[in-house]
């Protein structure tokens, strides 16, 4: 087992984890995300290239991010963060930086947008590890404000981009933004982004320090990924949660189209992307504090049915469609939250990284199928409405698959928070005592396993 003795950190509050971790994922691959539909048009006027083509650049994205992060989750759990995150970052706004520069030819086009995903995996697992390191009482919370972070960015980003579109031009704007995304980026990770108790040797991973020359074993409780893979729950987890990706990945990528073809003008649907963005922030903070209180089996399905009632309300005047597109963003909010928590609760931490990732390439392979129903229920039938039924009916799947997990199998560990943020390597000891099998340690100071603090 690998030891080092580690250097003297200043005390830092853990919620510095958390804003940089969810500022820089706010000018990641959520901000290309979240702009796709303003591109269409202009895309689509300049180079003759079909919606469908156009917004299959999200598909070709997310399908590039599977792969990569097939690739990060052998690395997450072996790495220290910044030593994936960066690297991650500058590779992901060089890429996107080259979407803004490809001539009109299809397949020259989605070369770049498959790299915007493949190194995009790099930033967001590594970084969700780090925060939930940190916490357990207050993890969906955590977890929450991380994507509340990200989800204020997905509101502002349409806005800047808009405006860049209006005055430089497409592909302009892709490189202003990559240049912003590579500047925030990288200087929120330098500067916050760490895992509790994240001891390395050149940025490779340690199981156990040494403290007052003592061993200190950094060993996390939960199941292998080969065990979590025979779990139904982990099944539960990856097919529930990426039934609700496609329905919801593929309302957002066509929202602006949509509601055009629907009767609004072009800056009433772009403003409605702005709407989605806010609901989605008010839906991962609330719902990262709702989580951490009423089990993941209650909460996630009914936030999974919500967006089916926007979708009975996605129609003109603009009043209407805002409350539709708000359900449909409380919903996506919450979700984020769930993905994270409901992986540490029933499979554990041990493997955290690896687990998270597989299960999003999972889920980012199922939502590349969300645009790509949409794109072609419009090309093939000439409207999108046919296509909302199945919609419907995918999340009704989902939030039977959700509700059916059962138990936490990993509950929180009572005043694990308050004993991680004093003493990160103390912390440590109760975690490793509850995945050798034994108790944690036993003081008053000390937290209890299986308790909700």
């Amino acid at each position: 087992m690998s030891t080092v003795t580690p250097r003297a950190t200043r005390p830092r509050s853990p919620w510095w984890v958390v804003i940089g971790g969810g500022t820089s994922n706010a000018v990641g691959p959520q901000m290309y995300l979240a702009t796709i539909g303003l591109f269409v048009l202009p895309i689509v006027e300049e180079t003759g290239f079909s919606r469908t083509t156009v917004t299959g650049a999200f598909s070709v994205a997310a399908v590039g991010m599977a792969i990569g992060l097939i690739i990060v989750a052998q690395l997450v759990d072996r790495f220290a963060a910044r030593y994936i995150l960066v690297p991650g970052f500058v590779l992901f706004a060089a890429s996107m930086a080259l979407v803004g520069l490809v001539p009109p030819v299809e397949w020259v086009y989605f070369v770049p947008c498959f790299f915007v995903g493949f190194f995009g995996a790099g930033t967001a697992v590594p970084a969700t590890r780090a925060v939930v390191s940190w916490f357990d009482n207050n993890r969906a919370l955590a977890v929450g404000v991380v994507t509340g972070i990200i989800g204020l960015g997905s509101a502002l980003a349409p806005l800047l981009a808009g405006a860049l579109i209006e005055n430089v031009g497409w592909r302009m704007t892709y490189g202003v933004m990559a240049l912003i995304s590579v500047l925030v980026s990288v200087t929120m990770v330098t500067l916050f982004v760490r895992a509790r108790a994240e001891r390395h040797v050149r940025g490779r991973l340690v199981q156990e320090t040494q403290v007052q020359g003592r061993d200190v074993s950094l060993q996390l409780p939960g199941l292998t990924v080969r065990e979590a893979f025979r779990t139904r729950q982990f099944w539960g987890i990856a097919v529930g949660l990426g039934l609700v990706g496609v329905v919801v990945y593929g309302l957002q990528v066509h929202l602006v189209p949509m509601m055009t073809d629907r009767g609004l003008s072009a800056e009433q649907a772009a403003t409605l992307l702005v709407v989605f963005g806010l609901a989605s922030l008010v839906g991962r903070v609330a719902g990262g504090f709702i989580v951490d209180r009423v089990p993941g089996t209650i909460i996630g399905p009914i936030v999974m049915i919500a967006p089916i009632a926007g979708m009975f309300f996605l129609y003109p005047p603009f009043g209407s469609a805002a409350v539709a597109v708000a359900f449909i963003g409380v919903a996506f909010g919450i979700e984020g939250d769930l993905l994270a928590l409901l992986i540490s609760r029933y499979l554990g931490t041990r493997y955290f990284g690896r687990i998270l990732g597989v299960v999003q390439a999972a889920f980012l392979l199922g939502t590349a199928f969300g645009p790509l129903l949409l794109g072609l229920g419009y090309d093939l039938l000439g409207s999108y409405d046919p296509v909302i039924p199945v919609l419907m009916g995918i999340l009704v799947l989902g939030a039977i698959l959700i509700a059916t997990l059962g138990r936490y199998v990993y509950p929180p560990v009572t005043g694990f928070d308050r004993l991680a943020a004093r003493d990160e390597l103390a912390a440590s000891e109760v975690l490793s005592g509850i995945a050798e099998g034994g108790d944690a340690p036993g003081s008053p100071d000390r937290p209890k396993a299986g308790a909700h603090g």
